[in-house]
This record gives C-alpha cells, sequence and structure tokens, in this order.
C-alpha cells in the first residue's frame, strides 16, 4: 500500500473515532488541552497567536480566545494558500463561511503578517512522536511551513491522545512541528 493509501485509510479512521466521541468527552478533552497550552512557555511567552475554529470535532480551543492579553490570528483560505487576519471580535460581521465549510475571518480583518507571529497552533488529525502531522490532505500547512518566512516559527500540533501515534506515514513534502499538545499534555519531538 502506498504511503497515499496509508495515509487516507488512516485519515478516514481516525476521523470516524473523533466524530463518535461523545459531546461531553469532547469538550472535557478539549478544555484539557486548552488547561496545558495555557501553561506552557511557548505560550505564555507569545503575543500574536494563530489557531482555528474547531471543525469536525476538532479539539475547541475557544475558552482560549477570552483571554485579551493575546492578539489571536485566524486562517482564511483562497485558492491553494492562507491568509491570516486578526478579530477584535467575533461577531456576526467579522466572519463568515469558508470554501470547506469552515469558519473563517472576513477578508476586511486585519491582515497578520508572518513577523507579527510567535506561535501556531495547528489543528491535526493525528501527529506522532517525531511531530508529523496528519492533516486532511490540503497541504495548506505543510505549503505554508515550507516558506522561509514561516518555517522556524514555534508550531504546535493540536490532537486527542488517540490520535497521537508513535509514528505516521509521510512523503517528502510533510513538514515536522516542533511540538504536540494533547489532553496528556505536550510532547515536544523525540
Amino acid at each position: 500500500m502506498s504511503e497515499k493509501a496509508k495515509k487516507i485509510e488512516l485519515r478516514h479512521s481516525l476521523l470516524k473515532k473523533r466524530t463518535q466521541m461523545s459531546v461531553t468527552e469532547w469538550r472535557e478533552k478539549s478544555d484539557r488541552i486548552c488547561t496545558h497550552l495555557q501553561v506552557s512557555p511557548l505560550f505564555t511567552q507569545a503575543k500574536t497567536i494563530l489557531l482555528y475554529f474547531s471543525f469536525r470535532q476538532e479539539a475547541d480551543l475557544s475558552p482560549l480566545f477570552a483571554n485579551s492579553h493575546y492578539r489571536w490570528g485566524f486562517p482564511r483560505c483562497l485558492g491553494k494558500n492562507m491568509f491570516w487576519h486578526s478579530l477584535e471580535t467575533q461577531n456576526s460581521s467579522s466572519l463568515q463561511v469558508g470554501t470547506y465549510g469552515i469558519i473563517e475571518p472576513n477578508p476586511d480583518n486585519q491582515v497578520i503578517q508572518p513577523c507579527e507571529v510567535d506561535l501556531i497552533l495547528v489543528p491535526s488529525v493525528a501527529c506522532d512522536s517525531q511531530c508529523f502531522r496528519l492533516g486532511y490532505g490540503g497541504g495548506y500547512y505543510d505549503r505554508m511551513l515550507s516558506l522561509p518566512e514561516w518555517n522556524l516559527k514555534p508550531t504546535i500540533g493540536i490532537v486527542f491522545e488517540f490520535a497521537y501515534l508513535p509514528e505516521l506515514p509521510i512523503q517528502g513534502w510533510d513538514k515536522p512541528l516542533q511540538n504536540v499538545c494533547t489532553e496528556n499534555g505536550i510532547k515536544p519531538k523525540i
């Protein structure tokens, strides 16, 4: 079986498992992830943090948004690229539903430049002990993190513990992250 086929099969299996979590379990695990992030030095020393709106039962990081000490950036997909925008408020005029059905910032919101970013919290289907990530297959984060202006930014992949695996099938373009956070804590690259 090719690495691509292995990824597709694994992605399908893990997404199914993720969507089978009860709302109570999902909320509890998401809250524990947020707690671990909030005490991480990478997080506490940051000023501008990029993250995401939960989609398909990804870990919900919305409890973090309440902390006005940070500037929060959210992705907007356009073609094969991601653009990051800050949100001063999360009212209906500052948000829209994007191409993939994911909530994203309105393009009129202020754009965040790479030089302003201190930390990126990366949504993931799975991560492994080498901090490689399995995403949804669109390549948005791999493309972005391979660019010189992004490739040295601190990153933390966000997954539930059942999706933190010893090893993932990888391909030449896959970019490892620097850390992974699950409901059991932050795990650096081994």
